[in-house]
């Protein structure tokens, strides 16, 4: 059943136009660095097979020992602004991918790095790590590997043994400068004191490179072509390596960190907006890290938006107060995960605290799919079994539920579909949630900058469907990825699929619609789609989903009534409100 009169809320020339706007005019600025930082460029640190990486330190004048805050990439550390013709100059990628907010940083500061404008007035030390082949540092580097945890892992114990440091060390950074943190925390530095990995994958084969067992095929290619250009000397072929490997084989496994060795306080930056590349993964941080103390901080905002914005710099702040600090300013009492809803857009409707993830109090909703009228209900579908059909290169199945009460879905949702191919052995099977009000679809911020996203979205190869029966459970499917079973003429398959961890309000009314396709949902040309993401499609097959009697085809939700969120959130001014006339980008993380 299609949702009458459905049109976007942001059309596709909406958001060529707001690209075009940002490549011309980012909403970043640039500020001089104030009184009172020293800064060692270029520090050598030799590792302990000889090697020489390199470091810049920023840190308050004086040399009073400071707590450390640290972060080691392979993208080159000097390529700050100050180093630019004009002094002002930014990354390309704040011009190729538009931020809803705008961001402040200083002349110093590293791509997705701390802003030492920031962290050293408020009493830390800045270290910015060139690892193994990348910058300044020597050496050719292996990406995601035991040797750039192990270089890592002997920077923090040279940071925590100099005089201008108090011995503890904490991580944070963006992207693979969270990825980053994964190993060497697990290796236990004894000067490592907290991580921050703030939006980081977990497990390469199944986070971002082929997730559900379906190749990615946008940034894959274009940050392999990315690393080349800008020098980073590496060992690893990475879009060769995942071309060439479709199950998630040694290779993949190498590269996994053993999150469960994590010991030290972790604050883990979940974002709803990142589907296709950090979400899953960093969700998995927080539930698998072995650490006592550990939070979970969520949001639907824009990637560097956030992390440079007010609320989140405040929360990092009483973070590393108390663990680097020793600061008893109650960080240890507050729930353990913020968990921000949205009704669309960028800006959460409510922010509650929660003491897992998923929250505890959800009830978890079995929406069973009926071919017959393409329509979701709580009951599984009476009568007998039905079925529906799509060409997987061109078209799709919709099936629809109409919310009969204001309600927050939240969490991970796991799709169960009965499948049979016919034309071909395999399909890749593309889900999708959208929602819809009086006919608009309601869309999110999503991952590169695109701000017309749906609500989640899942992947799965057919022939991948085996479970990994000790990581699964009924919310969330996790799948083995180390054989392959093509299906055969005539065969009916159960395909379970992962769908990503959002929480999003639905009012009376709403219309929640599940697509069902063969290719990816969005166009790939980088105006009006989510450029560069993209996947391997299908092979030209038709798709037939069974529902009904025996085939238990049904989509599983974690939901709450909206009264019980806002009896969490609190009686203050909705994180909106409160934003409105501050600014987004530099603060001081003492205000928080």
């Amino acid at each position: 059943m299609k949702v009458k009169g459905t049109r976007q809320s942001v059309g596709p020339m909406t958001l060529a136009f707001r690209r075009i706007r940002n490549a011309i005019r980012p909403r970043v600025k640039v500020y001089k660095m104030p009184a009172g930082i020293h800064a060692d460029w270029n520090v050598p640190v030799i590792v302990r097979d000889g090697t020489t990486l390199r470091v810049n330190v920023f840190r308050p004048e004086g040399g009073a020992p400071v707590p450390v805050i640290m972060s080691a990439h392979p993208y080159g550390k000097d390529e700050i602004p100050a180093r630019t013709r004009s002094g002002r100059g930014l990354n390309l990628q704040y011009r190729l991918f538009p931020q809803p907010h705008p961001i402040e940083i200083s002349e110093w500061t590293s791509w997705e790095a701390p802003d030492p404008g920031v962290w050293v007035p408020r009493g830390y030390a800045v270290v910015n790590v060139d690892l193994r082949g990348g910058g300044t540092a020597e050496g050719v580097g292996e990406l995601f590997s035991d040797q750039e945890a192990l270089d890592f892992h002997d920077v923090i114990e040279w940071a925590g043994t100099q005089s201008w440091s108090s011995g503890r060390v904490g991580l944070n950074g963006v992207s693979y400068l969270a990825i980053s943190q994964y190993k060497v925390a697990a290796l236990r530095p004894p000067h490592l004191a907290a991580i921050c990995p703030w939006e980081g994958f977990s497990d390469l084969y199944r986070d971002f490179a082929r997730p559900g067992g379906v190749r990615e095929d946008g940034f894959t290619i274009v940050w392999d072509k990315g690393l080349k250009r800008g020098g980073v000397r590496t060992n690893t072929e990475f879009r060769k390596e995942i071309a060439s490997r479709p199950e998630r084989d040694d290779w993949y496994e190498s590269t996994a960190p053993d999150l469960g060795r994590i010991d030290v306080p972790v604050l883990v930056c979940g974002s709803f907006s990142d589907h296709s590349l950090h979400t899953r993964g960093s969700f998995e941080v927080f539930r698998h890290a072995g650490s006592a103390l550990k939070s979970l901080y969520t949001h639907r905002d824009g990637k560097w938006c956030a992390f440079y914005g007010k609320e989140a710099t405040a929360a990092r702040g009483r973070f590393f107060d108390h663990t680097l600090k020793g600061l008893d300013n109650g960080w240890e009492k507050e729930p353990p995960v913020r968990l921000a809803i949205y009704d669309n857009g960028p800006e959460p409707v409510a922010v509650a605290g929660e003491q897992t993830w998923p929250p505890e109090d959800l009830q978890w909703r079995a929406l069973g799919l009926d071919a017959r009228g393409r329509t979701l209900a709580d009951a599984p579908a009476d009568g007998p079994p039905a079925s529906a059909s799509f060409d997987t290169s061109r078209d799709m199945v919709e099936f629809t539920w109409t919310v009969q009460e204001d309600i927050d879905i939240i969490g991970p949702m796991a799709l169960r579909l009965h499948v049979e191919v016919q034309g071909a052995d395999d399909v890749f099977l593309f889900a999708g949630v959208r929602k819809f009000r009086g006919g608009v679809e309601m869309q999110f911020e999503g991952s590169f900058g695109f701000s017309g996203d749906m609500v989640s979205k899942g992947w799965q190869r057919a022939a991948h469907r085996e479970l990994d029966e000790e990581r699964s459970s009924a919310s969330q499917p996790v799948h083995r990825h180390r054989i392959s079973e093509p299906l055969r003429a005539g065969e009916i398959v159960p395909v379970d699929i992962a769908l990503q961890p959002h929480a999003t309000r639905f009012l009376r009314g709403d219309v929640l619609r599940l697509d069902i396709r063969g290719t990816w949902h969005f166009p790939g040309d980088p105006l009006r789609g989510q450029f560069p993401s993209g996947y391997q499609g299908s092979t030209k097959a038709i798709c037939v989903l069974h529902t009904g009697g025996s085939f238990d085809a049904r989509l599983l939700a974690g939901t709450r009534p909206v009264s019980m969120t806002t009896a969490k959130s609190g009686a203050g001014p909705k994180p909106a409100d409160a934003a409105k006339g501050s600014p987004a980008g530099r603060v001081d993380p003492a205000s928080g």
